[in-house]
């Protein structure tokens, strides 16, 4: 309607006013309701075609979309394994914080692996303990070994220099029986030696490598233990979380509830724009919003970026071939603004669904030396329209909410 009046002023105005004053023709006598679209067809028909010409600019320099909402991203709550419910530690609505702990499970199991790991690790405590008492105890074994050994060798060098200077005064036999008793000897200090050897490797090798497999056993126990406690992991607000004890969670079937992030939904507008727009939409335009939950506000944004496919051509692959006709409605280019100056959005409930206007400048081309002077004059016309768009969009946040709560029944 604003476009109609606009073009009137610039054709069925004129065209009245020639054929009143140039022609002496008056409302009510020459020119009547039954009289006026001859009277006024050169007006009205250029009216016409400049009202849709003038649409038709407005609408593909300036895009318009109805479609734009202020999504944002929720985390589910779902624990690491599946298991039953045993403590409930928020209510249906709370905020939490990082790490605070939303729900427990019941950690019976969890529970006595911990205690099993460290009873391992007290029972290799206790058994380095008992290896060290072997390592005194062959050290003394060695002791002993080493001095029967040394008596066995000095009899044994006795008889033998007895049997040198006084051959025959020493039996043969006697002599042989001490080599054999210092060979015994020999090979009960080797043993000695072997067992403290082997005493010293359980204390510093064999007994060190248990204990921090038990250690590791712990700590992983520990981590099994801790899986039982579902914690936020960002701060956040918890809504419609009806967990209770008693119930059964799955980290594939039955996740808890979700956790909405702090702050989800307050940064990044998402629009829809139409198809034949792709070519209009750039990255730094400005745009202006106004949104259901905050009536009577324009809210001044900035394109950020313009998503280069569209989501209703995506498809994936399979047994079937892809069927043309299967994508009823067109797709749409997807933008995201964020607020021109710093708490635009503050205020707008985050899911709120939003009017956008885009505006286009050629601000750049116009100041350019090497642009003519037609085009300079065409894209003057084309920035100026704009005006008429934003004009649409107040109108539009003006009557918005008694369109909402009046015209729909609300």
């Amino acid at each position: 309607m604003l476009e109609v009046l606009l073009c009137s002023l610039l054709t069925i105005l004129p065209d009245y006013l020639y054929r009143r004053y140039a022609q002496g023709k008056r409302l009510g006598r020459e020119i009547t309701l039954f009289s006026v679209w001859f009277e006024l067809r050169w007006g009205i028909i250029t009216c016409l075609m400049l009202t849709v010409s003038l649409i038709t600019l407005i609408f593909y320099f300036h895009p318009s979309t109805t479609t734009a909402t202020l999504f944002y991203r929720t985390v589910p709550i779902i624990p690491e394994a599946t298991g039953r419910v045993s403590e409930v530690h928020v209510d249906f609505s709370a905020p939490v914080k990082k790490g605070d702990v939303i729900f427990k499970l019941d950690s019976t199991k969890q529970e006595a692996a911990l205690e099993t790991a460290r009873r391992k690790i007290a029972e290799v405590d206790a058994a380095l303990v008992a290896a060290q008492a072997d390592v005194v105890k062959a050290d003394g074994q060695i002791q002993e070994a080493k001095s029967a050994y040394q008596q066995a060798t000095d009899d044994l060098d006795v008889k033998r220099e007895l049997q040198k200077r006084n051959p025959g005064i020493v039996p043969q036999r006697d002599i042989e029986k001490l080599e054999v008793l210092a060979t015994g000897r020999q090979g009960a200090v080797n043993a000695a030696t072997a067992a403290k050897q082997s005493a010293v490797a359980r204390v510093t090798s064999l007994l060190p490598a248990e204990k921090a497999s038990a250690e590791a056993a712990l700590a992983q126990a520990q981590v099994e233990l801790d899986k039982t406690y579902v914690r936020a992991g960002v701060d956040g607000r918890v809504e419609q979380f009806s967990l209770r004890p008693g119930d059964i969670v799955s980290p594939i079937m039955r996740p808890a509830g979700i956790l909405i992030p702090e702050g989800a939904g307050q940064r990044v507008l998402s629009a829809g724009f139409g198809q034949i727009e792709a070519q209009v939409m750039k990255v730094g335009m400005i745009a202006e919003a106004t949104c259901i939950s905050k009536p009577w506000t324009i809210i001044p944004m900035v394109v950020v970026s313009v998503q280069n496919y569209i989501a209703a051509g995506q498809f994936r692959g399979g047994e079937q071939l892809v069927e043309a006709q299967q994508v009823l409605r067109p797709g749409s280019i997807l933008v995201l603004l964020e607020p021109l100056y710093k708490g635009g959005l503050q205020g707008v409930t985050p899911g709120s669904s939003c009017v956008v206007n885009a505006y286009t400048s050629n601000h750049d081309l116009i100041e350019s030396k090497d642009t003519g002077a037609f085009k300079r004059f065409a894209l003057h016309a084309v920035d100026a329209v704009g005006l008429v768009h934003a004009m649409l969009l107040r109108i539009q946040a003006l009557v918005l909410p008694v369109k909402t709560l009046v015209m729909s029944g609300h």
